[in-house]
């Protein structure tokens, strides 16, 4: 089935128009006003945040947990909090036992360390003696089979000494550098803490009037904003009242299309059915008198071939379809007579140009209203004046500051000398850690030579020489033993309590968080060292709270409880703004009355296409004619079987005469039939298509029309509130930005200003340089060179053991093939000259 595309694209567009749901009042919507831009306001407290130091991760971090384990091991005992609270308060009551039972690992320590100090210079000067009496430290004088087995077993025992010594020399030449380079930096970070700390509180005033000048920032946005509200207003309503306006005259404008087409159909549909009419009274009796001649012929009796069915199919030649019994458009036509008379393509141009001025005319008339609430913006609220010279904490800050300052003062003295003794101690360490060195590398060579020694075979002077050789370079490490064996111990044990007691004293205490209960606990420091009576403060802080606090990022609003004494939200009150503008903004007022959607025309016709009766009328009759064939039977079909059938009677007269028929048929077909045929197709389309669309068009005729008289009705009050409406959205807007302001003041005064952040930072500051930076470098450097002193006694004993095999022996074994000589490959000395 074709259908009718002219007008169904309208009346599309038409049903699209009204699927559009208007409704009652324009929606709340902020959303075309626009939200509140994002302000940013410049940071008033970044200046005094103190970066946290963090040791990097290292290759030496295992040596330094070695280390830490072993003094965990050394110190048992807990933190002394008794102890330590006499020592602070009243250091003439402490009892030397009490500090001894404490200190119970490090006088085992101190032990140990006393007994190495006695006894390896007491030894050396033995051995000495009895080198120079040649009793000790001699050679081997009888060679034996086990020999070989034996000096091989001290020469990997010393062997394995002297590598162990050579690691602990290295560890301990890279501790005592890394102590020395830690220094440096970990004390130029003190006065830096320091500093910080002063500038905690100092600079609260400065930052408060930081924040107020700020108010500045939605001041000017507002401003900026106002200079462009008139025209965003007139946006707005044009915007907002489009939504319902906009459709209302698509609507109008596809129905006046589909208005025009239902003409052009309606019209169509006229002509063509008088013409076929017009046909009809030509074509039937032409057909009627073929027929009865058709019969006429094909029954004779002479008639040859198929003459009986060619019989029957000319009975059935007579007209199908009578289109005289199709009802008459006559009334329809004349009552939609001189319809369309309005342009309404025109006329929808005319609507939508006057709703666009629209804008123009809200701008006009919210001229004088922005000039008044520009004279109310601009002015500052006393309470932003005052924000900085009302706050408390200043006389707080004062002592805080006076404190730190002479901390600071005093500190930089020590600081100097902790530097210059540090040189002291790293050029110390340098000089016992190259005597280690040296005995290492005496070590090295007295090996080296005593080995090439054992292996010359043909030359028993040269092996003579080398085995001597590396037997003197043994006892030269024995000599440095014995020599830096007591200020290597003494340097270990003096670094050793300073060190340990500093990590199991107090960074231990410290990372436990016990220094800070200590601290906390009342009659454990003195009244000069109280944190509350330092900041001034009449409440009593928690050292330890204030240390979380400070370090989640609280300030010393929260820390100090300040909401307590000061009122921040009076000092932020903006309804000064907010009434002033709502005041103004509500006077607003828009006229629509040059607004008409539809001319005088254009409703007269379509009242016409609602009274035409259009929709009533039986277009079914039209379509049960036009679905029957013009002619019931194919009339070229029959032609073709009449030239047939008159072939097949020869020359005679009857295939004359049938043959005259098929002609006949043929020309009545083409010049009748397929005309009217064509005029059926052409009815077919408009009866579809008014069929389909007039009860459609007269329904949404009848809506819009409703609609239009609705929309007039009601455009004044839809006009007012969406100025209202906007109006208020504006307002929203506008105050977001002191709202903007006023939760950045709280957020920045409450959170930021004045942030005890550097006062967390550095106490955790403190105990990174005093423990990581500097204590453990510290105590690793005595670890490792511990771990020398200790293991050059077993070096010495290794190396005088086996000094002797590297000499000449004076008696040697007869066989040629001993166990010594196959291991090393000596050849063999008949006579040796000692």
């Amino acid at each position: 089935m074709r259908r009718a595309p002219g007008l169904l694209a309208p009346l599309l567009g038409l049903g699209l128009g009204l699927s559009l749901k208007l409704p009652a009042a324009v929606a709340d919507d902020c959303g075309s006003l626009g939200q509140a831009q994002r302000l940013t306001f410049a940071p008033a407290a970044r200046t005094r945040w103190l970066a946290p130091l963090v040791r990097p991760p290292g290759p030496l971090d295992p040596l330094y947990g070695t280390v830490r384990r072993f003094l965990a091991l050394v110190q048992l005992n807990p933190f002394p909090s008794e102890l330590v609270k006499a020592l602070l308060n009243e250091p003439a009551s402490v009892k030397v036992d009490e500090v001894v039972r404490y200190e119970a690992g490090y006088v085992v320590c101190a032990v140990i360390a006393g007994l190495y100090l006695l006894a390896v210079p007491t030894t050396g000067l033995c051995f000495c003696c009895c080198r120079c009496h040649r009793r000790c430290g001699g050679r081997v004088k009888t060679e034996h089979k086990a020999m070989a087995c034996e000096r091989g077993t001290l020469m990997a025992f010393l062997l394995l000494t002297t590598l162990v010594l050579l690691i602990g020399v290295v560890c301990a030449f890279v501790t005592n550098q890394h102590t020395h380079e830690q220094t440096g930096p970990s004390v130029e970070a003190v006065p830096k803490t320091l500093l910080s700390l002063r500038g905690l509180v100092s600079d609260v005033p400065q930052e408060l009037q930081a924040v107020a000048k700020q108010f500045s920032l939605p001041q000017k946005q507002v401003l900026e904003e106002l200079d462009g509200v008139s025209e965003s207003l007139g946006n707005i309503v044009h915007s907002q009242l489009g939504s319902r306006v906009y459709p209302v005259l698509a609507s109008v404008s596809s129905l006046g299309q589909a208005l025009q087409v239902a003409m052009d159909h309606l019209h169509t549909l006229n002509t063509t059915l008088v013409e076929l009419r017009k046909g009809q009274q030509h074509l039937e009796p032409a057909v009627q008198q073929h027929r009865d001649r058709l019969l006429a012929l094909l029954q004779e009796p002479g008639c040859q071939g198929d003459c009986e069915g060619t019989l029957n199919r000319a009975r059935s030649l007579e007209l199908a379809a009578d289109f005289v019994q199709v009802p008459s458009m006559d009334h329809v036509l004349y009552r939609l007579k001189g319809v369309p008379e309005a342009n309404f393509s025109h006329m929808v141009q005319e609507e939508n140009s006057t709703f666009r001025s629209l804008p123009f005319l809200v701008a006009m008339q919210t001229a004088n209203m922005v000039q008044d609430v520009k004279k109310a913006v601009a002015q500052q609220p006393e309470g932003l004046k005052t924000l900085a010279s009302s706050f408390p904490g200043s006389e707080a800050a004062s002592h805080w500051s006076q404190a730190l300052e002479e901390l600071e003062e005093h500190s930089r003295p020590y600081l100097q000398d902790v530097q210059r003794y540090e040189t002291y101690r790293w050029i110390v360490g340098c000089v016992l850690c190259s005597t280690a060195l040296l005995v290492v590398i005496c070590n090295l060579l007295g090996l080296c030579l005593g080995i090439l020694g054992l292996s010359a075979r043909e030359d028993p002077s040269h092996w003579d020489a080398k085995g001597e050789a590396g037997a003197r370079f043994l006892m030269v490490g024995v000599g440095f033993s014995f020599i830096f064996a007591a200020p290597l111990i003494l340097l270990v044990f003096a670094t050793f309590l300073v060190g340990g007691n500093v990590q199991t004293l107090v960074c231990r205490s410290w990372e436990s968080g016990e220094l800070y209960e200590f601290a906390d606990t009342p009659g454990n420091l003195q009244p000069s060292m109280n944190l509350s009576r330092l900041l001034g403060l009449r409440k009593n802080v928690s050292l330890l709270l204030a240390y979380q606090q400070c370090k989640e990022g609280a300030a010393l609003w929260r820390v100090l409880q300040l909401n307590d004494s000061y009122n921040l939200d009076k000092h932020l009150d903006i309804s000064q703004y907010a009434k002033k503008l709502q005041w103004d903004l509500k006077s607003l007022k828009v006229d629509m009355k040059d607004l008409d959607l539809l001319s005088p025309e254009a409703y007269q016709d379509l009242e016409a296409l609602l009274a035409s009766g259009v929709e009533s009328v039986s277009y079914q009759d039209f379509l049960v004619q036009i679905q029957k064939p013009v002619v019931k039977i194919d009339m070229e079909q029959l032609a073709q079987e009449l030239a047939g059938l008159a072939q097949a009677q020869g020359h005679s007269v009857l295939g004359q005469q049938l043959q005259e028929e098929a002609r006949g048929l043929q020309n009545l077909s083409q010049e009748l039939v397929i005309p009217q045929q064509n005029l059926v197709v052409k009815l077919n389309l408009s009866v579809r298509a008014l069929e389909s669309s007039a009860p459609k068009l007269q329904r949404e005729t009848s809506v819009i029309l409703g609609n239009v008289t609705s929309l007039k009705t009601e455009l004044p009050a839809l006009t007012n509130h969406v100025i209202q409406n906007a109006s208020e959205c504006f307002l929203t807007r506008e105050m977001g930005y002191f709202s903007q302001y006023v939760a950045w003041v709280k957020e920045e005064v409450t959170q930021h200003i004045a942030t005890c952040q550097p006062f967390s930072a550095a106490l955790d500051n403190g105990r990174v340089i005093l423990c990581d930076m500097v204590a453990d470098p510290w105590n690793a450097f005595w670890f490792c060179l511990g771990w020398c002193t200790f293991f050059l006694i077993p070096s010495i004993i290794f190396a005088v053991k086996t000094s002797k095999y590297f000499r000449p022996i004076r008696k040697r074994l007869s066989s040629t093939s001993s166990e010594e000589t196959q291991l090393f490959h000596i050849p063999r000395v008949t006579s040796l000259k000692l």
